[in-house]
């Protein structure tokens, strides 16, 4: 009595379509991080000069003029020195700031990403 053995594998893997469909995602996944990856940058160069600019002045006006230097350095184009929320409070001196970035994506297609920061300490 010799009996017949089938093996029967499911198949594994991914299929033409899956392919397609996956890097179609992955692509739309790459373009939106190269579009945003400047903006973010730009976003953490304010903050920098930010807190360059709070320990170099002692006057909302000296502060502005600072922030304009290091902004023109730095290639910030974003905001400038009088779009600085600066107050005293005491002896500290806190500079808050927010603006609106939009990236056109494709299309009538754009994101729109609110930034927004300040100097004081964080506990």
């Amino acid at each position: 009595m010799l009996k017949k053995f089938r093996y029967t594998r499911k198949q594994c893997g991914i299929t033409l379509f899956g392919l397609i469909i996956w890097l179609v995602i992955l692509g739309f996944i790459d373009i939106v991080v190269v579009k945003v990856a400047p903006t973010t940058t730009e976003y953490l160069s304010i903050k920098k000069a930010l807190a360059s600019a709070r320990t170099s002045g002692a006057t909302m006006q000296a502060i502005q003029n600072e922030f304009n230097k290091r902004a023109e350095v730095g290639y910030i184009d974003a905001i400038s020195g009088k779009d600085l929320g600066i107050a005293k409070n005491g002896d500290d001196i806190q500079i808050n700031f927010a603006y609106e970035k939009k990236i056109s994506l494709t299309g009538p297609v754009s994101l729109l990403i609110n930034y927004a920061g300040n100097t004081a300490k964080s506990s």
